[in-house]
């Protein structure tokens, strides 16, 4: 019995050629294809090469030619249904199982798929028909040419046509009215063309193989503009993407792809030589599709219509798949000025300023953040409670668990920015820095200073801050207990004061408690640490703020620390592991 096309071209679309000829053959990559010596003759110079993007393989000393399955049926003295079984398998796939309803369902298929070929072929010539020269007048208007209407087999249906009498000459009432090309009127009792006086745009899946179509009305009417078939035992709109058979074949050349909404839009940018571009036709981008983008292409960018509708169906779209990212697998944004559509704004500025334009995507989380940031008011502490809240909440949602905790990190870190406390902080350390004057004998400390290094001062008015105002600094006991010092020494007296802290021990003895141990190390805090002089008038929550500047100070340091060790790390032995790691140090340095 017969596979299905779409179970076998689902294996095809898990497993490359490369993959499945790489186990017999030693390939190298040259250009967008691998060549090496031919498993089908003893050869010096490798005649055999390999394409993935057009999923075959040849020998050029033999002629020998075939897909994945053909090759293991060669190579490996398999039937087909044996190649299918293992093949699937290795694509992490269940075994088929065949039953008299796939026999029929298969067969019901053929039909489905022939009506529509025959529907879109008969239609697509109607376009250049001189007596219906509306349509045809309508896309050249619209910037497209013969070649780009023949290229998608754009079609026009005109009103009152009779190729439904066409269609029951070779097809049954039932097999045709399962396309839903036409519906039946309540009066008279006759089937009419769904898409009559409309332009359709044919709806292919990944085989090619046209089972939908998109309409849109050329003339004013009270119709709505565009409309989709209706969904079909082989066409589930939510599952769907048009163009994606078109465009799949630029995944050797970019990880991106252009959502746009409609199918004006998509054509527009193909005609305009933007090819890797596909439409969610005017429905709400859904979990299934953005995974079977991500199939192809890693990192799809959505970009929508730039009026009021266009941005709320874009933040819905953000909310429904951000719980899907992971850190292969993103979504990127691009909202176009207001009122203005992919087609309108690539005739206005042209092929380059659209990909210039595309450039300044912003990636899910940024989008969202802007979004959400712009409805809270700043001044309100309980707005910026219930707007954390969200924030978490959607969060949460990411199933990547290393992914979630590090974008929640960062939006974290974003609400500090929005408290007014964080704001008091700046202007305060601005005042201090402005009017602070350093005393001579502080420039002479500077000096006696340099044998030290920055880390270690630091560390050091830490450890004073923790001796002199222990109740200020009791307060930070969190941050203070991941910090991590530079030396033993440091680190030993920050955990003894820390044990009293955890105590709730807090008073003015702490100082004596420690000072016969760490007699030495205090004295040289006393020496180097010129903050008596700065927090000699402070109020408490203004030396609070000085302590939280210089753990921020601290763990910066430590961040750059790590990443010197990853960089070390990967350019010895090119860890990936490390390699990630360092990557996500970095993306987190240069979000601080």
């Amino acid at each position: 019995m017969k596979y299905p096309k779409e179970y076998i071209n689902e294996i095809k679309l898990r497993i490359k050629v490369s993959r499945v000829v790489g186990k017999s053959v030693q390939l190298k990559k040259r250009g967008k294809e691998f060549v090496g010596l031919s498993p089908f003759k003893n050869e010096k110079s490798p005649s055999f090469t390999v394409s993935d993007e057009k999923e075959f393989y040849h020998c050029f000393s033999t002629g020998e030619h075939g897909n994945i399955f053909d090759f293991l049926m060669k190579t490996k003295s398999m039937n087909f249904g044996e190649a299918v079984k293992t093949l699937a398998a290795e694509a992490g796939m269940q075994p088929y199982r065949f039953s008299n309803f796939d026999e029929k369902r298969e067969k019901k298929y053929k039909t489905y798929k022939n009506i529509f070929e025959e529907y879109k072929n008969f239609f697509h010539n109607k376009i250049f028909d001189s007596n219906l020269k509306e349509s045809l007048e309508y896309l050249n208007k619209r910037g497209l040419s013969k070649n780009i209407i023949m290229e998608f087999k754009l079609g026009y249906v005109p009103w009152k046509n009779n190729f439904y009498s066409e269609l029951l000459k070779k097809y049954t009432e039932e097999e045709i009215d399962s396309t839903g090309l036409y519906y039946k009127s309540d009066k008279p009792k006759n089937y009419i063309d769904r898409f009559n006086s409309r332009i359709i745009f044919p709806v292919n899946n990944l085989s090619g193989d046209t089972i939908a179509f998109g309409g849109r009305i050329i003339k004013e009417s009270k119709l709505a503009k565009y409309i989709n078939s209706p969904e079909t035992d082989f066409y589930k709109k939510g599952r769907m993407l048009f163009n994606l058979d078109k465009a799949k074949i630029m995944r050797p050349e970019t990880n991106e792809v252009v959502v746009v909404e409609g199918y004006m839009d998509v054509v527009s940018l193909h005609a305009a030589g933007i090819k890797n571009v596909i439409s969610n036709s005017g429905t709400a981008l859904t979990e299934t599709q953005i995974e079977l983008v991500w199939k192809f292409f890693s990192n799809p960018i959505l970009c929508l219509d730039g009026d009021e509708s266009g941005q709320k169906a874009a933040l819905r779209i953000a909310e429904r798949l951000f719980p899907l990212i992971n850190e292969n697998d993103k979504i990127y944004f691009s909202i176009l000025p207001n009122n203005q559509d992919p087609d309108d704004y690539i005739k206005k500025n042209g092929k380059e300023q659209f990909i210039s334009f595309l450039k300044e995507k912003k990636i899910i989380q940024t989008y969202i953040w802007e979004l959400y940031s712009q409805r809270i008011n700043k001044k309100d502490p309980y707005a910026i409670s219930k707007f954390e809240k969200e924030i978490k909440k959607i969060c949460y949602s990411i199933k990547d668990e290393v992914l979630k905790k590090y974008i929640l990190e960062d939006f974290l870190n974003k609400i500090k920015s929005l408290t007014p406390i964080q704001n008091s902080k700046k202007t305060y350390f601005n005042y201090h820095k402005q009017d602070f004057k350093v005393l001579d004998a502080t420039k002479e400390l500077f000096k006696k200073n340099n044998h030290f290094t920055k880390e270690e001062l630091k560390e050091y008015a830490i450890l004073f801050f923790m001796l002199n105002y222990s109740s200020v600094a009791a307060v930070k006991i969190e941050e203070l207990t991941e910090l991590n010092f530079s030396n033993l020494e440091n680190n030993n007296l920050k955990k003894e004061i820390l044990d009293i802290f955890l105590k709730n021990e807090v008073d003015e003895s702490i100082y004596s408690r420690v000072k016969e141990k760490y007699n030495n190390l205090i004295a040289k805090i006393n020496n180097h640490v010129i903050l008596q002089e700065i927090l000699k008038n402070k109020q408490d929550h203004e030396k609070q703020e000085v302590l939280e500047d210089l753990i921020s100070e601290i763990k910066e340091m430590n961040h750059l620390k790590q990443i010197e060790f990853l960089e070390d790390k990967v350019a010895k032995d090119l860890d990936e592991t490390s390699y990630h790691e360092l990557l996500k140090l970095k993306s987190q340095l240069n979000r601080e």
